[in-house]
């Protein structure tokens, strides 16, 4: 079992002294709901400019809030989630790859500390109900589940992707991966983002009367992208890989309209705080993947797509698996009403880091004995203020890793996108302008030699003070 940090027993103590476990107290605090989708490109709402999709219900989530248009998360999504989750860089986590692995296969290295703590630890001292429903993907053991990083109860998929009606992990030799909790569960012809979008909406009607933290990690649109049976015939004649992607955003934005009108109905809308999100820009895979030997419910040797892209990335190039914008830049909102501003656009850089030091903030609490690497983003939301609140930003994938700072992005060893080959790889030392009118698309490195080695320099300092953080 994990040890209690000092922040939970500081928080403790001090309901224990002040009474703040009533009900009436904990009525209010803003509940807090945190929507996190999976592969979602840079511009892939309609609010962010995609004029070609459908998505009202997100869209009125953003005329409710504050949309952010230089938002960054990672180039893949277990980084992403750690930051999310931790308000640090993955790397002080243990997260600089993939966490895959069938849970049934014990603990492996390849997981997120036990030590780190979790936004779920923060808010539970303050009588928040904790829930997850849907993608996990910071570890792949049992013993690095959700309920041992502060959730009360789980709904979902320990791993990357899965059929969405099957609940197989697809890549061979393939398992099925879909867990309530501990215990592993079927639900075979079910939709799963409709399936986690219930069990959200059950977790809140049942701790209706005491706050909660939901964290919704959506699948969708990441491959294969699977829409639910009522969109599949939408988009018309709209293109290939755009309308198969299109599709699945839709039904992306239907799962997010029922879960916004169930806490509107049960007049908890006004009192929650919500932040949408991605993991990553798009994904440009293009490959097949077949069924293998298990009971998934599809023909063996039957194909499933990943059909090479469909999101929108605007005057931005990169995708999923690269430091270039399109890769790390992502559509994010946050809303709370009655305390945020509505229908309101902010430019300045935030991260997926910013949301844990946010939420202490705004419930008045101390942030993690940690070193933490996000900023709170409220004096950006209420005063649009804080416009060099990030002197630089980094980013590590691997053997990948990039440095901006101000309109400067040094990049070394990257790939242009997700995929194998020379091709795809960029100039092993590739610098950019993000100021130029085609942002990326030109190599400054033999121009300004200076910069490159004080990015480099900027990126060393970070890297070893990586090394000097408390681990496990």
């Amino acid at each position: 079992m994990k040890t209690a940090s000092l922040l939970t027993l500081l928080c403790t103590a001090t309901l224990l002294i002040t009474g703040c476990t009533d009900t009436s107290s904990r009525q209010e605090r803003p509940n807090i709901l945190i929507i996190l989708t999976d592969d979602q490109g840079t511009l892939d709402l309609r609010s962010f400019g995609s004029a070609d999709l459908y998505t009202p219900h997100i869209d009125a989530l953003a005329s409710r809030g504050v949309k952010f248009t230089q938002a960054y998360a990672h180039a893949v999504c277990c980084p992403a989630r750690a930051s999310l989750l931790t308000g640090r860089y993955p790397q002080r986590a243990n997260i600089n790859t993939w966490t895959q692995g069938n849970p049934r296969e014990g603990v492996t290295d390849r997981n997120m500390y036990l030590s780190e703590v979790t936004l779920a630890e923060v808010v539970k001292p303050l009588g928040y109900h904790t829930g997850l429903f849907g993608k996990w993907h910071v570890g792949g053991s049992m013993e690095h589940g959700p309920l041992a990083q502060g959730f009360d109860e789980f709904f979902g998929i320990r791993n990357g992707f899965i059929d969405n009606y099957n609940h197989y992990f697809l890549h061979e030799p393939g398992y099925h991966d879909l867990w309530h909790n501990q215990k592993e569960v079927f639900e075979p012809g079910n939709y799963f983002p409709s399936l986690i979008t219930n069990k959200a909406m059950e977790f809140v009607e049942t701790h209706r009367d005491e706050p909660f933290l939901v964290y919704l990690g959506y699948n969708i649109p990441h491959y294969p992208e699977e829409a639910a049976r009522e969109y599949e015939e939408h988009y018309g004649q709209m293109p290939e890989p755009r309308k198969s992607y299109a599709q699945t955003i839709s039904s992306l934005d239907e799962e997010v309209g029922r879960l916004m009108g169930h806490l509107q109905q049960l007049g908890l809308l006004d009192n929650t705080l919500v932040v949408f999100a991605s993991d990553n820009g798009h994904s440009t895979e293009s490959y097949q993947i077949k069924s293998v030997d298990h009971p998934s419910g599809k023909p063996q040797g039957e194909a499933y797509g990943a059909k090479g892209g469909g999101g929108n990335t605007g005057k931005w190039i990169g995708s999923k698996g690269s430091f270039l914008e399109g890769g790390v830049r992502v559509p994010m909102i946050v809303s709370l009403p009655g305390r945020f501003p509505e229908n309101e656009s902010r430019d300045q850089i935030v991260t997926l880091m910013d949301v844990m030091p946010t939420v202490c903030e705004l419930l008045e609490v101390p942030l993690p004995e940690k070193e933490i690497d996000g900023k709170s983003l409220l004096t950006v939301i209420d005063d649009n203020a804080d416009a060099l609140r990030y002197e630089t930003l980094h980013f590590q994938w691997q053997d990948q890793w990039a440095v901006r700072q101000g309109d400067w992005k040094l990049i070394v060893n990257g790939k242009k996108e997700l995929k194998g080959g020379p091709e795809y790889l960029l100039d092993s030392i590739y610098l950019a302008n993000l100021a130029d009118p085609n942002p990326e698309q030109m190599n400054y490195a033999q121009d300004h030699p200076e910069l490159v080695s004080a990015l480099t320099s900027l990126h060393n300092t970070w890297s070893k003070s990586l090394e000097q953080s408390e681990q496990r």
